[in-house]
C-alpha cells in the first residue's frame, strides 16, 4: 500500500497581523531614547563614543546591546586608556545597573506617536489584523512607556519584551510567542515592522513578511528637526543607506514611516493573493 502525503496549502491572505517595534517605528521619531542613555552612560565613565557606535546595536535586548558596545575595538580602546584594563563583566554590570533609572529618565521626553501612528493602527484593525509589539526595552521600562503611549491613543494587544523569551532579536522567538499568543498562524499571515536591522532579521527569521521603516527610524537617527535642517541630497543620502542596510537585512517592504504602512500591506497582501511567500 502506497502512503501519501498531503502538501500543505499555499496561505494566499490576507495579513491578519501585524507584530510593531517601538522606538523609531510607533513613537519616538528618529529612535532618540536608547541612543541618549547609551551614550551618557559612556560619557559619565570618561569613554564618550559616536552616535553611531551607540545605535549600531540597536534592537538587541539593552544588556546585549550595552556589551556590543563594549566589544568594539575602539571603544575598547579607549576603556583601556582610562580605566586601565579592559571591559569586563563586572564593567557591564554596573553600566547595566545604571542604565535602568538613566533610560527612565529618557523615555518621557521621547514619548511621542509618530505622526501618522494612530491612524496606520486604525487602518490594520479596520482589514481584522491583530496588534503585537516587541521591544528591546525591559518591562521595567515598558511599564513606564505603555501608559505614556496609551494616552495617545496607541495601544497594542500584545506587548512583549526581549527578556521575556529565551533570546531577543534577531532570534525570532519573540514573534512566535506574539503570533501564539495572537492566536494567528501561518507565519505569512504575520507582517514584522521595524526600523532597526535585528528586527527585520526577527521578522524574517520567523518566517513572516517584513517591512523597514526608514526616515523615522535607527538607521537615519534623526529628529524632525534635525532632518528638517537637511539638504535634500544629505536627506537623500542618508534615506539610501538605511534603504540598503534594511534590504540586506531582508526587508520585503521598506516605508519612511508608520503612516506608510497601509499602503504596504496592500502590496505584501497583493503579492499573497498571487502565491508569494515571506
Amino acid at each position: 500500500m502506497t502512503e501519501q502525503t498531503q502538501t500543505p496549502s499555499v496561505y494566499t491572505g490576507p495579513l491578519r497581523a501585524a507584530i510593531f517595534d517601538w522606538a523609531g517605528t510607533t513613537l519616538d521619531f528618529g529612535s532618540r531614547a536608547p541612543v541618549q542613555a547609551v551614550s551618557k552612560l559612556f560619557a559619565d565613565r570618561q569613554v564618550p563614543v559616536t552616535q553611531a557606535q551607540a545605535r549600531g546595536p540597536m534592537g538587541m535586548a539593552k544588556r546585549d546591546h550595552l556589551a556590543a558596545v563594549f566589544a568594539m575595538p575602539e571603544v575598547a580602546e579607549r576603556w583601556q586608556q582610562e580605566h586601565g584594563n579592559p571591559p569586563g563583566k563586572a564593567d557591564l554590570d554596573r553600566m547595566y545597573a545604571d542604565f535602568m533609572p538613566t533610560q527612565r529618565e529618557c523615555l518621557a521626553e521621547h514619548s511621542e506617536l509618530i505622526p501618522g501612528c494612530l491612524k496606520a493602527i486604525a487602518d490594520c484593525r479596520s482589514r481584522g489584523m491583530k496588534i503585537g509589539s516587541s521591544t528591546g526595552y525591559t518591562r521595567e521600562l515598558m511599564d513606564v512607556l505603555v501608559p505614556l503611549a496609551r494616552k495617545q491613543g496607541f495601544e497594542a494587544d500584545v506587548v512583549l519584551c526581549a527578556g521575556d523569551v529565551s533570546a531577543g532579536r534577531p532570534a525570532p522567538y519573540m514573534c512566535w510567542e506574539i503570533a501564539r499568543r495572537l492566536a494567528v498562524y501561518p507565519a505569512a499571515a504575520i507582517v514584522k515592522v521595524d526600523d532597526t536591522v535585528v528586527g527585520v532579521e526577527a521578522g524574517r527569521n520567523a518566517g513572516m513578511w517584513a517591512i523597514g521603516v526608514v526616515l523615522s527610524g535607527n538607521e537615519v537617527g534623526l529628529s524632525q528637526p534635525e532632518l528638517a535642517k537637511l539638504s535634500p541630497e544629505e536627506r537623500q543620502e542618508r534615506c539610501e543607506l538605511a534603504s540598503a542596510k534594511l534590504r540586506r537585512a531582508g526587508a520585503h517592504e521598506l516605508v519612511d514611516t508608520i503612516a506608510d504602512i497601509p499602503a504596504a500591506v496592500e502590496r505584501i497582501n497583493l503579492r499573497l493573493s498571487r502565491g508569494d511567500r515571506p
